[in-house]
């Protein structure tokens, strides 16, 4: 049997396959084969550490031993959690990896009530065989109408000048706000909650503008938004509402440098994450005018410093996190959180775990370089497209010498949707959760496997992958293939994951570190130049392949760097005569 197969099979020989499924469940929600397990009980026992609705705590008693502890110190914790199999928390209480090293060997399930899970530590809790659950969806409606008060009331200053009345002030002159009809409404990021923003404000007689380069655009049409490119919607909006995760790519994106390109007089409203926005910078544009107001339920620190000079700022309205803080919403996310967790005691795989389930290590050591292989292809495509035009289709390729029936490539599918993902999402995308993720956001994943003639290559599972992105734009034209697609094409050599085909051209370097691409006229002397200015820099290269279609035509200069450049250096590189375009990628 092979190694690929064993993700399926079941180790015991002879097994049925309900058996098989039985097992694999078992697998899932038990720790590691090294930890022992702990003494065997009629019920599981779960410790709800945050308040937890009435609603979510029936389903939980129906199925196990349920105690609420709620505030908690962390001592407190680390002293109870032992106890449990299952913890469940909000956004209050840190599980951290003394936490989750504490529970080991009884803890099998983390849940958090809501979306964020910044509060977990994933990496910690996969090592402890700990599979983590999250709600994602039950408070989508309820965090919108919070953005929606949010915006109608900062334009009308109703926070202001209720606290003005209030201190015996009748200042009806100052207080004059400005209307919504007719505004531009720009919508940063249009997942879930971003939609429904979206339906109200159209409600509301605005015109909705939205950024998000991996939403439907027949979606956006549906509800009568427009998708624009991230600069065109801070240029245009009179409003923004900002309703993106935070991750690498979008910590701080709103700073100096984007509140420039705002028109004066802009309003900001941020319902989602705190640390999307330099506050800093965001004060300094409340003071020069730039930006005329914010209202904000999220911060970068979470309760704030008292003496916040952005929350302490007349222009702004803030709100404690109440995003989600309806009866409803608290209900929902509740019931949502309780199920999720239940299902996974029973060993069941929920399409809300976000983090890896446990595969045998044997599927794990053979299929490592190509899951590292299959998940860096998905990040490179998804870097060369342009932000506008959304992804409608994408397409893996497996070459393979192997049997069809002896390769499973779901782990590989999971680790291409990863890498186009998570860039640009809070979702963290596993073998549980891929197809679901990618179905949420619209992507449509189709395989195809073509044999290779080689007998002996069957001892590797796979020749190449490659990764196909159809009727996109693409930033870097050098990209797109004859047949209008972006492709981007892999292999393992030596046990490191290398990039051999970029659009039309062939090339050869190792994916890692970072990788900046140049299409040129094929000339002798650009490697020098290039280099040459890298150096002159101190950006170390760590590999240099050129691929050209024909000689003195056109060729592509793939350049590994250690460190990323500076705007002055890649600027310097795009000014040589020769080179016609280039994109630096991060791997």
């Amino acid at each position: 049997m092979s190694a690929s197969r064993a993700l399926l099979s079941n180790p015991q020989a002879g097994a049925s396959p309900t058996m098989a499924r039985a097992a694999s469940r078992a697998r899932l929600a038990a720790p590691s084969s090294s930890i022992p397990f702990a003494a065997p009980r009629a019920k599981p026992a779960v410790l709800v550490a945050e308040k937890l609705g009435e609603a979510g705590l029936e389903v939980l008693r129906q199925f196990a031993d349920v105690e609420c502890a709620y505030g908690m110190s962390p001592a407190e914790l680390l002293a109870k959690v032992s106890q449990f199999d299952a913890l469940i928390v909000r956004s209050g209480t840190k599980v951290t990896r003394e936490v989750l090293e504490a529970g080991r060997g009884r803890l099998r399930v983390v849940g958090r009530a809501g979306v964020g899970i910044d509060n977990v530590d994933l990496q910690a809790a996969t090592e402890a065989g700990c599979l983590v659950v999250n709600a994602p969806t039950a408070n989508t409606v309820a965090a919108a109408e919070h953005g929606i008060a949010l915006l109608a009331s900062m334009a009308r200053n109703v926070s202001q000048a209720d606290a003005a009345l209030k201190a015996g002030k009748w200042q009806r002159t100052k207080y004059v706000g400005v209307s919504l009809v007719g505004k531009t409404l720009a919508i940063m990021g249009f997942g879930k909650v971003g939609s429904e923003v979206a339906r109200r404000a159209k409600g509301l007689g605005m015109h909705v503008i939205a950024h998000d380069p991996y939403a439907p655009a027949d979606k956006a049409r549906a509800i009568g938004a427009e998708l624009v490119s991230f600069e065109e919607a801070v240029a245009k909006a009179d409003f923004i509402s900002l309703h993106m995760p935070l991750t690498p790519a979008t910590s701080k994106v709103f700073n100096d440098e984007s509140f420039a390109k705002m028109k004066t007089g802009v309003r900001i409203i941020n319902v989602a994450r705190g640390g999307v926005i330099d506050e800093d910078a965001l004060v300094r544009a409340l003071d020069s005018g730039k930006v005329a107001q914010a209202a904000l339920d999220v911060f970068t620190v979470e309760p704030p410093p008292k003496d916040s000079k952005l929350v302490l700022h007349e222009n702004v309205t803030v709100t404690p996190h109440l995003g989600a803080s309806t009866v409803e919403a608290q209900e929902g996310v509740a019931i949502e959180i309780a199920e999720a967790v239940v299902g996974a005691l029973r060993g069941e795989l929920a399409a809300t775990a976000v983090n890896a389930p446990m595969v045998p290590a044997e599927v794990l050591s053979e299929l490592a370089p190509y899951v590292s292989l299959a998940e860096k292809l998905g990040r490179l495509a998804v870097q060369l497209v342009a932000g506008e035009s959304g992804i409608k289709g994408v397409k893996v390729v497996y070459t393979s010498a192997r049997d069809p029936d002896d390769l499973d490539t779901r782990l590989l599918r999971a680790m291409v949707t990863k890498g186009i993902v998570e860039p640009v999402s809070s979702t963290f995308v596993n073998l549980v959760n891929a197809d679901y993720t990618a179905k949420q956001r619209g992507l449509r994943i189709a395989e195809e496997r073509v044999s290779h003639d080689n007998a002996a290559a069957a001892e590797s599972p796979l020749e190449s992958i490659q990764v196909r992105l159809s009727n996109v734009q693409s930033k870097f034209a050098g990209a797109i293939s004859t047949g209008g697609d972006i492709v981007v094409t892999g292999r393992v050599k030596y046990g490191i994951p290398h990039l051999t085909v970029v659009g039309p051209y062939e090339v050869d370097v190792s994916l890692e570190g970072n990788l900046i691409l140049c299409r040129q006229i094929d000339q002798p002397g650009m490697i020098g130049k290039v280099g040459n200015i890298l150096g002159q820099r101190n950006v170390n290269v760590s590999f240099m392949s050129v691929g050209r279609t024909f000689r003195g035509k056109q060729a592509i200069m793939a350049i590994g760097v250690d460190e990323e450049p500076d705007k002055e250096t890649l600027e310097k590189i795009g000014k040589i005569p020769a080179i016609e375009e280039f994109v630096f990628l991060e791997l």
